[in-house]
């Protein structure tokens, strides 16, 4: 690939005009699960897409395998459902426990939801725009 010199900036332009590591990015999404988040009067639906690794496995089988599972608690009560790359899940669901934490030890109370949304969002953002 012509672009690979360029892999390893997130600002530089290839010669053909192609911000190459936003490319990787757009590739990573599209390879990743379709998650869903519904909320209702009564509660809130969240679910994500189990796509199986193989056709020999047992879609009736009764056994949970839990290296598929997209669904993580943060809080009593509070979840979080990823769509993408495992390894960048369990950072921000590491993070997310961590904030809440420190929140909850410093204030007495949980902390607000938009705020450790907020707080997730900057982590992945902060990634986005440093190498």
């Amino acid at each position: 690939m012509a672009d690979s010199q360029y892999s390893f900036s997130l600002t530089t332009f290839s010669p053909t005009g192609k911000l190459v590591q936003i490319e990787y990015a757009l590739m990573a999404v599209a390879a990743g699960q379709t998650s869903l988040g519904i909320r209702a009067a009564n509660g809130v639906v969240i679910a994500t897409e189990k796509k199986l690794p193989t056709t020999l496995v047992d879609e009736t089988s009764e056994s949970v395998d839990i290296s598929n599972l997209r669904l993580t608690a943060i809080l009593d009560g509070w979840g979080i459902t990823n769509s993408g790359m495992g390894p960048d899940s369990r950072v921000l669901v590491r993070r997310s426990r961590k904030q809440a934490q420190q929140y909850q030890r410093l204030h007495k109370e949980t902390i607000p939801l938009s705020q450790l949304v907020r707080e997730t969002a900057a982590v992945m953002q902060e990634y986005t725009q440093s190498g």
